[in-house]
């Protein structure tokens, strides 16, 4: 058992952490209750992290794969209650693994994808795509409904559906980042092939040879997304105003890229401040968000 000071400790470094980082959607906003913020710093500290280790191109492949197999041997070793080590992430995991019985299968399924991250770099079909959303993203919703309790099979269904669709958005807003950067294409290959789009063409700034395929893949997110748009109403207090205000501060990115003309659609939306405010109170309420959340799905 470590002593309270220790753990105090460990919470605190993932805290800073999470608020050291710049995100779309807030981590462990001032929108949840006080008693999940410490927990979701943690998770958000343990993806953080190991999604670094995928990225660092200045270490060998097999490397990075070794770093995120350390990262599985601890979780199972929190599984057994027997990590002994001193890293205030798994410290502090270990506790907030306990504390809320998380499914130690969410966190190992996020170092799935960023084992794939370290070998695969392009995605067939959309299926593809789909299936390493299932991966990358779908676990976070999932760990935050578990932080309040066992969750239904429809919630944990509308959470994979939100999740997914803002794990996709992300995609289309850093086409040209994820490409440069870390030699990545999100894009299906067998679509590109088929409008005749070569990677040397992916990313020039006119995109108006790319923009029917760009706007059928929003159409796609748009659908799946409204799969997921129950999940926040139906949750009360503080954790729900938060997906409703993640929920809409996705879609209302996706209808700022579906607005971008079609020569311009490699641009990169920006949500004003005004903006995220507007999200955050339209949020509060669940009428106002069921009016607005439709009106962005059927503009």
């Amino acid at each position: 058992m470590r002593n309270k000071s220790e753990l105090d400790q460990a919470y605190a470094f993932c805290l800073n952490m999470a608020k050291s980082h710049y995100e779309n959607f807030p981590v462990a906003s001032i929108l949840l209750p006080k008693t999940l913020r410490r927990p979701i710093a943690v998770i958000y500290a343990f993806a953080r992290t190991a999604d670094d280790f995928a990225d660092e191109d200045n270490i060998p492949a097999e490397d990075r794969l070794r770093l995120l197999n350390f990262y599985s041997q601890y979780l199972l070793e929190i599984a057994d209650q027997s990590y002994v080590g001193n890293d205030p992430i798994f410290l502090a995991l270990q506790d907030t693994v306990h504390r809320f019985n998380l499914p130690i299968q969410l966190l190992e399924d996020l170092l799935i994808a960023f084992r794939q991250d370290v070998v695969k770099s392009r995605y067939t079909t959309f299926n593809e795509v789909l299936d390493y959303c299932r991966f990358s993203a779908n676990p976070v919703g999932r760990l935050l409904l578990h932080l309040q309790g066992p969750p239904t099979q429809q919630q944990l269904q509308q959470s994979d559906a939100i999740c997914t669709s803002l794990q996709l958005i992300n995609f289309y807003q850093d086409i040209v980042q994820d490409y440069t950067e870390q030699n990545r294409i999100y894009i299906p290959q067998d679509e590109l092939a088929a409008i005749g789009i070569d990677e040397a063409n992916l990313i020039q700034a006119d995109t108006i040879i790319l923009a029917p395929l760009l706007r059928s893949l929003y159409l796609r997110t748009e659908q799946i997304m409204s799969e997921g748009l129950e999940l926040g109403s139906s949750l009360s207090g503080r954790l729900g105003w938060e997906i409703r205000a993640m929920t809409l501060g996705g879609l209302t990115t996706l209808s700022a890229l579906i607005q971008q003309p079609d020569k311009a659609l490699l641009n990169r939306p920006r949500l004003s401040r005004r903006t995220m405010i507007g999200v955050i109170l339209n949020s509060a309420f669940k009428t106002r968000y069921k009016q607005i959340t439709d009106r962005l799905l059927a503009t």
